[in-house]
């Protein structure tokens, strides 16, 4: 997951896939948006059209699910207030990591509080004359990024996002079949149910050098072990360090 907009606030590979617009076939009154998304990846709309993540050609599809944040050295992503400010101010090549990164996500999985957090800042983040390339770099593809946002309480989202009220383990292992790319799962409560059903492909970990104690843990408690091999590395300014993981699958 990218910066979050407490992260801009505290502290003041790949190429784009084209976009298209699809239409839905919801009635008005299952306040569904029209979204962009990828040429060649749909989905399914409340309404239940059919739709799917899979390119145009393909014969077998199996996308693979990511997940990434900044984590303490102590491994967790918010300390015991809730608090990430111990992240630091992202720096540019930090930031240009988390930038490139999110290009290359076929479909971001989201749960509502963090949609709200990074979709009451980031939509037009690019907007204010003090932005920086990269800012502006970023709210640009956060918002043509294809996102679902699993939530029981929102009437609607937009910026190429859809809602699905679904269970978030039946759904992704859906999209899992029915996508070829990148997954990104978004924050560690959504994630929890998938790493402890052995959903995840990839871990990526950015270490920043802080302890703090306590708080919201990256790995939620786990049924038993899940096996690693660690596949990349990378130390950026300041100390903070990027350790890429994938799980290692019988």
């Amino acid at each position: 997951m990218g910066p979050s907009r407490r992260e801009h606030e505290d502290h003041a590979h790949g190429q784009p896939i084209p976009l298209v617009e699809l239409p839905c076939t919801c009635k008005p009154q299952d306040n569904i948006q029209r979204a962009r998304f990828p040429v060649g990846k749909t989905v399914e709309g409340r309404c239940g059209a059919a739709m799917s993540f899979a390119r145009a050609g393909s014969l077998t599809t199996m996308g693979k699910l990511t997940y990434g944040m900044n984590v303490s050295v102590d491994g967790y992503i918010a300390d015991a207030n809730g608090g990430i400010e111990w992240t630091g101010p992202p720096d540019d090549e930090l930031h240009q990591y988390w930038n490139d990164r999110e290009r290359e996500i076929a479909v971001a999985l989201y749960g509502r509080r963090l949609y709200d957090l990074m979709s009451a800042y980031w939509p037009t983040a690019d907007q204010d004359p003090a932005a920086t390339p990269i800012t502006v770099d970023f709210a640009r593809v956060w918002r043509e990024m294809p996102k679902v946002v699993f939530s029981r309480t929102l009437e609607s989202v937009d910026w190429n996002s859809r809602l699905e009220r679904g269970d978030v383990v039946e759904v992704a292992t859906r999209l899992k079949a029915e996508t070829d790319g990148l997954l990104e799962v978004a924050g560690a409560t959504l994630a929890a149910p998938l790493v402890r059903a052995g959903l995840v492909d990839e871990f990526r970990i950015v270490v920043i050098p802080t302890a703090v104690g306590g708080g919201t843990p990256f790995f939620p408690e786990l049924p038993s072990h899940i096996p690693l091999r660690l596949i990349e590395t990378r130390t950026f300014r300041g100390g903070t360090v990027l350790l890429r993981y994938e799980a290692v699958r019988d």
